[in-house]
């Protein structure tokens, strides 16, 4: 069984007129572990004890509930795979790739600053 969003549901908007969508984007990115989990599945597809080894200081159930947040909001695929135990492998749909920019300023800044 393997559970997919369509392919329509990654279609960037190209909006006449851009409105202050800062507040869209932290409900989106907000929570504390999301750049984390968005920077560790840039190199590629991981399941959940991979991404829990490279991200050590994140609880079970931190994890858990922020690949569930950012499945919902389109950011990444969940895909099961009926094996036993049960295999769920997570990668980074168009949208959530289309962060790579954002993270790679926020390193930059953060590089400058702190």
């Amino acid at each position: 069984m393997t559970t997919t969003k369509k392919a329509s549901s990654y279609i960037p908007k190209n909006p006449e007129f851009i409105e202050c969508n800062i507040e869209k984007t932290l409900d989106v990115l907000g929570g504390k572990w999301a750049f984390l989990v968005i920077r560790e599945l840039f190199c590629g597809t991981l399941r959940f004890g991979e991404l829990q080894r490279r991200i050590p200081s994140v609880s079970p159930r931190a994890l858990t509930s922020t690949l569930r947040h950012l499945e919902e909001h389109g950011v990444l695929e969940r895909k099961v795979f009926p094996t036993v135990p049960v295999t769920v492998e997570y990668t980074l749909t168009p949208k959530g790739q289309d962060l790579h920019g954002i993270c790679h300023q926020m390193k930059l800044w953060a590089a400058r600053w702190t």
